[in-house]
């Protein structure tokens, strides 16, 4: 039951409430994108969800204009991250408008990192498994390391969260989330065994 209904009304209930709450801030974040750097306040980027379905997903602009064809991972020294986009990816304040994708179903809280479409050919037997479920916000993966794993790594964490989804689980990578806020991702990097 968890899996399906449970899980998303959670995500329903979650992403509305925080959504009206944090609008001010959003609203403040969005005046500080448009004025730092020229471009547009939002980055939308396709993005493959659940049984490979594409979908838009919706950030902060926290680099330049290339930023829109980037396929790459961008660590924070990148020299095309803007002022601003520094502070958002630090807190991982860039994230937040895919409370909407949630609010709209096409991602959930908790699961494996949406990919890019193109990644589709790539996906090894491990990251096919992550189709089965809808992307999120943060999964297990992000909590064990992030952009410091290699995708085949990142791949098996998202397995082993299709395999064990449970309420438990999403709680426990939904806590460490809020730890690595106050910390960094490098300081959690493990290696799946």
């Amino acid at each position: 039951m968890y899996k399906h209904f449970l899980k998303r009304l959670i995500d329903i209930a979650i992403s509305f409430i925080v959504l009206l709450v944090i609008s001010p801030f959003l609203l403040i974040t969005a005046v500080c994108v448009h004025f730092d750097s020229p471009g547009p306040v939002f980055f939308l980027q396709k993005r493959l969800g659940k049984k490979g379905k594409i979908f838009t997903i919706y950030k902060f602009r926290t680099m330049t204009d290339k930023e829109r064809h980037n396929d790459y991972e961008i660590f924070k020294d990148d020299p095309e991250v803007t002022f601003t986009g520094k502070f958002l990816r630090r807190f991982k304040i860039d994230e937040l408008p895919q409370l909407l994708n949630i609010l709209k179903g096409d991602m959930s809280i908790v699961g494996p990192r949406p990919a890019m479409p193109d990644q589709l050919e790539e996906l090894d037997e491990n990251g096919i498994k992550r189709l089965e479920v809808t992307p999120g916000l943060t999964g297990l993966a992000q909590i064990n390391g992030n952009i410091y794993l290699d995708w085949p790594d990142r791949w098996k964490y998202d397995r082993y969260y299709v395999e064990h989804l449970s309420f438990w689980l999403d709680m426990k990578i939904v806590m460490k989330t809020v730890l690595i806020f106050f910390r960094s991702e490098d300081t959690f990097i493990n290696k799946p065994q």
